[in-house]
C-alpha cells in the first residue's frame, strides 16, 4: 500500500512537472528570489545613505519591497506568463519552451541590469531611477567613456549581476518534454489511470481555459498591488508607507517598477486645493509687481552653478564640525564640535565672509538639470526635471529675458558638448542671447569624460567676459568636480584628497575660481558687477548631518558684490528659485516679473519660505520648521534649525500655530505651480 501511495505521489509530481503552468510558478518565484537578492545588494553598497538604519525597520523595508517587486515582476513577464497558460497543446513543443525561455532570460536579465545600474547612480541623486532618464542623457555624445568607466569602477556590481542572470539562465524550469512520444505515453497512462477525466478534450480545454483566466486574473493584481474598488493602482509613492524618511523609498522600490509607472506618466495635474483662480491667488501667486524706493542699478550680473559644490565642502558653513567625523557608519551621529574642519574651499570661504550668504540655503533638486530652471527661471523642481516633462516646451521667462527688457545683453556657458543634458535648449528657450560650449571653446583641455577642465573653461569665461557690451547677464556651468572625479595629471598630490573622491576636486575647482577672479578683477567694471554663486547640487556626503532629507539638499547661496556693505549671513531660509528674484530686488528692477521664488532683499524674515521635492514628497521650510507634505497630507514636521539631525518630529496639530498656515501655502505654490505647467502661462500674463 505504502508502495502505491508513494508511486501516486511520485506519478504526480511528475505530472505536475510536466506542466507550463506550474514551471512557471517556480520561475516566477525564482525572479521574486533575484529582486530580492538585487535588493540586498543595492542597500550594502549604499549602506552609508542610511546612516539609521536597524535591523527590524530593514526587515519593515523588506516586507514593504515585496509588492511592488510582484508588481514588476507582472509586468516585465505578462508576455512569458500568457505564453504558458494559452490551452493549446503547442506549449509542450521544445521550440516554443526554448523561445519561452529565451524571452524570460532576456526580459529579466534588464530588469537585472536595471537594478544593478541604480548601485551606482543612486549616490547622485538618492533615488530610484525613473522613465526621464531616457531623455536624460540623450543629448550625450560620450555615454560610452561614461559607461565603461562605470563597468570598471563597479566591477563588483557588475559580477553581481553577471551572477544573477547566470543563475536565471541556469535555474529556469521548462516543462518535461512530454511532447516526446515516448515521455508522453508513459504520462498519458499514468494519468490517464489518476485522472480520467483529464483526458477528455473538451474537459481539457475548458479547464486549461478557465486556469488561463484565472492566471490572468492574478496577474493583473500582481501589476496593480491589490485588487477591490477602493485599490488603486500602487506607484512610487506607496513606498512613504513604510519609511521613516525619503530616501529610503529607494530600498522599498525596485527600478523596474520605477521605469514602468513613469515612463509615460502625465506628470501634473490640478491638485484643486483652491476653488477659483482668485482664492488661490489670495494665499500665493508667482507674478512680481515691484515697486523699488530708489532706481534701477545696472550692474552686469554673473552667476555661477557650480557643479556638487555643496555646503559640506565649506570650512566656513561648518565651523562646528570635527575633522575627520564622518558619521557614515551609523555612529559619529552629532558630527563632533571639535571645530577643526577646514573643508576644500578656502577660496570661495573668502567669498561667503564679504557677501551675502545664507545659513540655510537649498537646491531645488538632486541632478543637475534641476538646476538651471530653478536658478535662472525660478523654476523649481517638483516631481520631475522640468526640462523633462512634457511642458518643456512652454514659454518661460529667465533672469536673460527679463533684463533684456533693461537693455542687457545675455550668454550662457557649458563647457560639455553642445546639447549635452540639454542645456543649450534650455538656454535658448530662456532668452539667453549667446551660449558658448565646447563648439565655441575648441576640441582641446579636455577632462576625458564630460567636459573642458574648469581652470581652462572659467579664464576663458573670463575672457569673453572682457569683451562683451555693458551692461551683460551671464552664467557658467562648471563640469570638473562631477564622477569620476579626476583633475588634471599637473595637479595630482597638490590639492587635499580628503575621504571623498570629490574633495580633491571640489579644492581643484576652488583653484579654478580663485583665478577667475584674479582675472575679473583686472577688468575696471569689476566693483559694477553682481556675482552670485550657487551649486546645481550636493554629491559625495562625508558628515552625519549631511545624509539628512534637509541638508541632503543644502548648497551654498552667494550674492557678492566687490566693494559693497552686503556682507553677511541671513537665517532666513532661502533656495535656489530665489536667486532670480533676489537678483532683481538687488537691481531695483521695476517691472512686472514671473517668479516662484522670493526676492530675499525685500521680503521680511517672518514671510520667508523655501521648498524643494524629495522622493515623492514636497518639503517646505518656514517659521523655523521643515515640514514633509505628500500632496494629501502632513508626513512630517521638524524644528531644522535646533534639531539638524531631524531626531525629533514635533507633534502634527500640536503646539504648532504656524502649520496650518504652512500647509496652506505649500497647497497654493503646488496648485500655482501644476496649474501653470498644464496651462502654459509660466510668464508674465
Amino acid at each position: 500500500m505504502n508502495r502505491q501511495l508513494q508511486n501516486r505521489v511520485q506519478n504526480s509530481w511528475t505530472f505536475l512537472k510536466s506542466q507550463p503552468a506550474f514551471t512557471m510558478a517556480c520561475n516566477l518565484a525564482l525572479i521574486l528570489l533575484v529582486y530580492y537578492l538585487c535588493r540586498m545588494g543595492f542597500f550594502l553598497v549604499n549602506r552609508s545613505y542610511f546612516p539609521d538604519m536597524t535591523f527590524q525597520h530593514f526587515g519593515v523595508l523588506l516586507k514593504g519591497g515585496f509588492q511592488f517587486d510582484i508588481s514588476a515582476i507582472m509586468y516585465t513577464n505578462s508576455v512569458y506568463i500568457l505564453l504558458q497558460v494559452l490551452p493549446f497543446k503547442f506549449r509542450w513543443k521544445a521550440l516554443y519552451q526554448k523561445i519561452s525561455k529565451g524571452l524570460f532570460v532576456t526580459v529579466n536579465s534588464i530588469a537585472v541590469i536595471a537594478n544593478c545600474c541604480d548601485f551606482a547612480y543612486f549616490p547622485f541623486t538618492n533615488r530610484r531611477t525613473s522613465g526621464t532618464v531616457f531623455s536624460e542623457f540623450q543629448n550625450e555624445s560620450n555615454l560610452s567613456k561614461i559607461f565603461l568607466h562605470s563597468l570598471v569602477e563597479y566591477w563588483y556590481v557588475v559580477l553581481f549581476g553577471i551572477l544573477l542572470i547566470y543563475g536565471i539562465y541556469k535555474l529556469y524550469r521548462k516543462p518535461h518534454a512530454e511532447g516526446l512520444s515516448q515521455q508522453r505515453n508513459k504520462e498519458r497512462s499514468t494519468t490517464r489511470h489518476l485522472f480520467p477525466i483529464f483526458h477528455l478534450p473538451l474537459f481539457k480545454f475548458l479547464f486549461h481555459t478557465a486556469l488561463m483566466c484565472l492566471v490572468i486574473y492574478a496577474t493583473i493584481i500582481g501589476m496593480r498591488g491589490g485588487m477591490g474598488v477602493a485599490t488603486r493602482p500602487i506607484t512610487l509613492s506607496n513606498a512613504n508607507v513604510y519609511v521613516n524618511k525619503s530616501t529610503e523609498a529607494a530600498i522599498v522600490l525596485n527600478t523596474p517598477f520605477c521605469l514602468i509607472r513613469t515612463v509615460t506618466k502625465k506628470v501634473y495635474k490640478n491638485p484643486e486645493y483652491f476653488k477659483d483662480e482668485a482664492e488661490l491667488a489670495a494665499v500665493y501667486s508667482p507674478l512680481h509687481f515691484p515697486s523699488p524706493q530708489e532706481a534701477f542699478k545696472p550692474l552686469n550680473v554673473v552667476i555661477f552653478i557650480i557643479e556638487s559644490f555643496g555646503k559640506e565642502y565649506s570650512g566656513f558653513f561648518n565651523k562646528g564640525l570635527a575633522d575627520g567625523d564622518n558619521g557614515a557608519d551609523g555612529v559619529g551621529g552629532d558630527d563632533g564640535d571639535g571645530g577643526t574642519y577646514e573643508g576644500y574651499t578656502p577660496f570661495a570661504d573668502s567669498l561667503y565672509a564679504e557677501g551675502y550668504t545664507f545659513e540655510y540655503s537649498y537646491a531645488n533638486g538632486r541632478k543637475s538639470i534641476d538646476a538651471m530652471p530653478s536658478v535662472l527661471s525660478s523654476i523649481p523642481m517638483f516631481i520631475e526635471p522640468y526640462i523633462l516633462t512634457p511642458y518643456s516646451t512652454n514659454d518661460i521667462s529667465s533672469i536673460a529675458s527679463v533684463l533684456k527688457e533693461k537693455g542687457y545683453y545675455s550668454a550662457f556657458f557649458h563647457g560639455a558638448p553642445n546639447g549635452s543634458m540639454g542645456f543649450s535648449a534650455y538656454a535658448k528657450s530662456a532668452g539667453f542671447d549667446d551660449y558658448f560650449g565646447l563648439d565655441e571653446y575648441g576640441n582641446k583641455d579636455l577632462d576625458g569624460m564630460w567636459a573642458i577642465w574648469d581652470e581652462e573653461f572659467l579664464q576663458f569665461y573670463a575672457d569673453k567676459m572682457g569683451t562683451m557690451r555693458q551692461p551683460f547677464v551671464t552664467s557658467v556651468f562648471t563640469a570638473t568636480s562631477h564622477h569620476p572625479f579626476r583633475i588634471p595629471e599637473r595637479y595630482e598630490g597638490q590639492f587635499p584628497e580628503g575621504t571623498q573622491p570629490i574633495h580633491k576636486c571640489i579644492a581643484y575647482t576652488d583653484y579654478a575660481l580663485k583665478r577667475f577672479f584674479a582675472k575679473m578683477s583686472q577688468y575696471e567694471w569689476f566693483e559694477n558687477t553682481l556675482f552670485v554663486i550657487t551649486a546645481d547640487h550636493t554629491n559625495q556626503v562625508s558628515h552625519a548631518r549631511y545624509f539628512t532629507d534637509v541638508d541632503l539638499y543644502s548648497v551654498p547661496i552667494l550674492f557678492y558684490h566687490p566693494g559693497s556693505d552686503v556682507a553677511r549671513m541671513s537665517s532666513m531660509p532661502i533656495s535656489q528659485m530665489d536667486i532670480m528674484p533676489s537678483i532683481l530686488g538687488y537691481l531695483n528692477y521695476d517691472k512686472p516679473y514671473f517668479a516662484f521664488g522670493q526676492d530675499v532683499f525685500n521680503t521680511p524674515e517672518t514671510d520667508k519660505f523655501a521648498c524643494n521635492y524629495n522622493n515623492q514628497k514636497y518639503q517646505f521650510f518656514q517659521h523655523d520648521f521643515f515640514m514633509q507634505f505628500d500632496g494629501s497630507h502632513i508626513n512630517a514636521v521638524y524644528n531644522y534649525k535646533t534639531d539638524p539631525f531631524l531626531k525629533n518630529r514635533v507633534g502634527v496639530g500640536v503646539g504648532i500655530e504656524e502649520l496650518s498656515e504652512m500647509e496652506t501655502l505649500l497647497k497654493a505654490i503646488i496648485q500655482q505651480y501644476d496649474v501653470r505647467m498644464i496651462e502654459n502661462r509660466l510668464t508674465m500674463e
